[in-house]
């Protein structure tokens, strides 16, 4: 498994994690967890579920630092993703940027 997860969020969403953590978007309340994406499913991430919007940051998340509050749980396609069932800290947060989609539909990293 990937030591290091994705996380899409408003700017507003991202602001809140700023100030110190984050407990979810309204679907990761809904859902009882923070979805969390490899850096292989961003791009489908972005594509479902945030197509079009401009406002949105991306950041990188430690994995080992949130140990068992990590559960791989099969989601979209069968494949195996990473949720959060906790809140995220800021301390987790390894580095973040500003969304870009590249032409080919690939995703810029932090």
């Amino acid at each position: 498994m990937d030591d290091v997860a994705y996380k899409i969020l408003s700017a507003g969403e991202f602001a809140d994690l700023q100030a110190g953590h984050f407990d979810g978007a309204p679907v990761d309340i809904a859902d009882g967890y923070i979805h969390l994406s490899t850096a292989v499913q961003v791009p489908g991430t972005v594509e479902k579920h945030f197509g079009g919007r401009t406002d949105l940051i991306i950041a990188a998340i430690d994995l080992q630092a949130l140990g068992e509050k990590i559960r791989w749980e099969v989601s979209r396609d069968n494949a195996l993703f990473p949720h959060l069932y906790g809140r995220l800290d800021a301390v987790n947060v390894i580095a973040a940027i500003p969304l870009v989609r590249q032409p080919d539909g690939s995703v810029a990293l932090p």
